[in-house]
């Protein structure tokens, strides 16, 4: 039989159809479900504690509610939108199986603070597979960097070619932005750490509850000390979606990279056929289609945090339907980074980096002039004017259509009597590399160093 509202008293008649189906959340909400159902256990196992319910009353509930958890594991339980969301739907499931006590278990609190319990139960279960997610992500970067510790490739500002890197460096660099991603999502883990279970709608409730019972159950390790505080706030939800877009940014950052070095013009890497997409038209092509589409999805994820934030922006205590609105972006946001982290982690792990291609690319660039003028510098020429002469050596071989690694010492003594022989040797793509072992450097000795801390943090 279609279920009643429960909120029906005082209404003379049911709802229009069109507003049923506009004020419905269950067909979303629905993934709460299990969450849900535990906060109501342990709900009712505290109301028979502190003797509003009794112990037979609690047996009967939990035990219903285990059959109702069952049947929607199960794929059995049938959802209804004229019971608006999952609480009532649960609700009105488990008063059919076990009769009017079912109807106790909503003493002593509202839906208001009943879905703030299941958001935060959610949020924090989530938060925990991201932190697993991004630590399986950051192991393979780490992986990966170690496999390509010799490999450099050219390094870039303004897109231009400026001085070689190691292609480690390169990855580390991500590692360390994804670490921080780590970090802030285990900092909001602390801030969803709060039960505010016992809130009621908005001022508390009259029965004598045990709100540090119910904590304690769900492992909680805070209460929210203001009711109207528990069941409006939405900051955490604010926050994870925050802490998304930067994971998301992230990505995009370096799928704009994958894009363009997998491109023909670069050729620096191939990525495996399991992870790119053909043409329906030109049967030549190889697209990194899950890059982009990750970089595309980036703006999917920033909509949502602007999307909640817009929302809650003009609320007025405490709760109003607009924050059902909390819900669906962050549900997808969750189903939009949880799967880019795994499937970036198999891409980047069956990644081909060609070495050949990018040893010829890097002899026709200039990004050793600094190294030519760090030369002169050590030399005692004051590096602005051995910037200059320099700049001016750098024009030379455009002239001369030749790269800076193939002057030779008589053209370089035409600008300077201060080169000698081993200049030469400053103009090896191997050996800027070598010469910067400064902490947090590009050199093997310091991309050593900087794989040992990484290693050690990823551990924590």
């Amino acid at each position: 039989m279609k279920g009643q509202a429960m909120w029906g008293g005082r209404f003379t008649k049911r709802p229009d159809h069109l507003v049923e189906l506009f004020n419905a959340s269950v067909l979303f909400d629905a993934r709460l479900a299990l969450h849900d159902i535990k906060g109501s256990i342990a709900h009712a196992t505290m109301l028979a504690k502190v003797g509003v319910l009794t112990e037979e009353e609690a047996s009967i509930i939990v035990d219903g509610l285990a059959i109702v958890r069952t049947e929607i594991e199960d794929g059995k339980f049938v959802w209804q939108t004229s019971l608006e969301d999952v609480h009532m739907n649960i609700e009105h499931r488990l008063t059919a199986l076990i009769g009017p006590v079912g109807g106790k278990l909503h003493t002593a609190r509202s839906r208001n603070d009943q879905v703030a319990l299941d958001m935060h139960l959610y949020v924090r279960e989530e938060l925990d597979m991201l932190d697993e997610l991004l630590t399986e992500w950051m192991s393979t970067l780490l992986d990966v960097a170690r496999r390509y510790d010799q490999v450099i490739i050219p390094g870039y500002t303004h897109l231009q070619r400026a001085q070689p890197v190691l292609l480690a460096h390169h990855l580390l660099a991500y590692f360390w932005m994804f670490s921080r991603d780590r970090e802030r999502v285990r900092d909001a883990r602390k801030r969803v750490d709060w039960s505010p279970l016992g809130a009621g709608a908005l001022a508390g409730t009259t029965f004598p509850i045990d709100r540090e019972d119910v904590a304690k159950q769900l492992d909680f390790h805070q209460l929210y000390e203001n009711s109207m505080d528990a069941v409006s706030d939405r900051d955490y939800i604010v926050e994870t979606l925050s802490i998304m877009a930067m994971i998301m940014m992230h990505l995009s950052r370096l799928s704009e990279e994958l894009i363009l070095f997998t491109s023909y013009e670069f050729g620096f890497i191939e990525l495996d056929d399991a992870y790119t997409t053909g043409s329906s038209i030109m049967p030549q092509k190889k697209n990194p289609d899950i890059a982009e589409l990750v970089r595309g999805k980036t703006g999917r994820v920033y909509g949502h945090l602007l999307g909640l934030l817009t929302t809650v922006k003009g609320l007025p205590l405490a709760y109003n339907k607009d924050l059902q609105e909390d819900k669906e972006g962050l549900f997808d946001a969750f189903d939009t980074v949880k799967p880019a982290l795994v499937i970036f982690k198999a891409m980047i792990a069956t990644m081909t980096v060609k070495t050949d291609v990018i040893e010829k690319a890097m002899r026709h660039d200039f990004s050793a002039a600094t190294d030519l003028a760090d030369y002169l510098a050590k030399k005692g020429l004051p590096f602005r004017q051995a910037h200059e002469v320099v700049g001016k050596i750098v024009r030379t071989c455009l002239d001369r259509q030749i790269a800076l690694i193939d002057i030779d010492l008589a053209t370089l003594k035409e600008h300077s009597e201060h080169f000698e022989q081993d200049a030469l040797t400053c103009l090896l793509p191997r050996s800027v590399v070598d010469a910067r072992n400064s902490r947090g450097g590009t050199s093997p000795v310091a991309v050593a160093q900087q794989i040992q801390y990484a290693t050690a943090m990823l551990q924590d």
